[in-house]
């Protein structure tokens, strides 16, 4: 069966669409975090590290509204993804890439942490950039 441009339907790849649930999982997740140190920074200012001559300084309360605001646009956008909302896919390639450079930055504040999330978020990203769909 063909549509209206004359073009056969793709299918869907269950390997596919397993990896944008994986994805969508993984946004939900890395958001949680995201949220979770966010709100540890706004709260207590003192737990994390404070880092001295670091280059890319800012008050520890900055941080943590960073973080919260990624992770909210994380969650939004995982949930997106799992409700196949068209927006979601490039909304959430957009989002992750920055949860990468803001972990980055993070990294001399609580380096394993960091550099866990930003595995998380490279994983996500190969996940997001699969191929959608096969030819039947």
């Amino acid at each position: 069966m063909t549509d209206n441009r004359g073009v056969e339907p793709q299918a869907e790849s269950g390997w596919a669409m397993s990896g944008v649930a994986f994805a969508a999982t993984m946004l939900l997740l890395i958001g949680a975090f995201h949220v979770v140190a966010g709100l540890a920074a706004i709260l207590n200012d003192e737990y994390f590290g404070i880092v001295r001559g670091y280059a890319f300084h800012l008050d520890i309360t900055s941080w943590g509204w960073i973080h919260l605001v990624i992770g909210l646009a994380l969650i939004v956008t995982g949930v997106g993804l799992f409700s196949r909302a068209v927006w979601a896919g490039v909304v959430a390639l957009f989002v992750v890439v920055l949860s990468a450079i803001d972990n980055f930055f993070f990294i001399p504040y609580q380096p394993f942490w960091a550099l866990l999330l930003i595995a998380l978020d490279a994983w996500v990203i190969w996940a997001l950039t699969r191929p959608r769909a096969l030819r039947t």
